[in-house]
């Protein structure tokens, strides 16, 4: 996005009086979007309600991943400790480790039910918990003669 197209989002931001947050969070998606894509990720749909947000994250232990969940924000943290290698140093260092922190703007009625690590990767699992009174109903239609 150029220096214009920023200006005209401002000036269209300003005009749209009570949707400044929806501006707010499209800058913060454009901004992350662009400039962070480590570590990667994936996303899963298991099925209609349920979801999965898997991050790679080879070399990072479970005390050094922080996962919070704020409104409709997830965020997760790495905060890399630097390991002592002794009288070892890298000849090749491939592997990054260093510190993140990736988010993710979540649906309405999506739920964060657990997170695990499994095979340096970190599975956190969401479902969709749509309360039956916003749910989709079939009314009866009834004749009368």
């Amino acid at each position: 996005m150029n220096n214009n197209q920023l200006s005209r989002l401002d000036t269209l931001s300003r005009a749209l009086v009570g949707f400044d947050t929806m501006f707010d969070q499209m800058e913060r998606r454009f901004a992350n979007q662009v400039s962070n894509n480590y570590p990667p990720f994936n996303i899963l749909k298991w099925n209609e309600d349920q979801y999965e947000i898997q991050i790679a994250i080879t070399g990072f232990e479970k005390e050094e991943i922080r996962v919070e969940v704020e409104r409709n924000q997830l965020s997760v943290f790495g905060e890399s400790k630097e390991m002592s290698l002794g009288d070892a140093m890298y000849l090749h260092r491939g592997l990054a480790t260093r510190d993140f922190e990736k988010t993710f703007t979540l649906a309405e009625h999506m739920e964060v039910k657990g997170a695990e690590i499994r095979n340096g990767m970190l599975r956190i699992q969401l479902f969709r918990n749509v309360p039956e009174s916003e749910k989709p109903r079939i009314i009866d239609i009834v004749e009368i003669k």
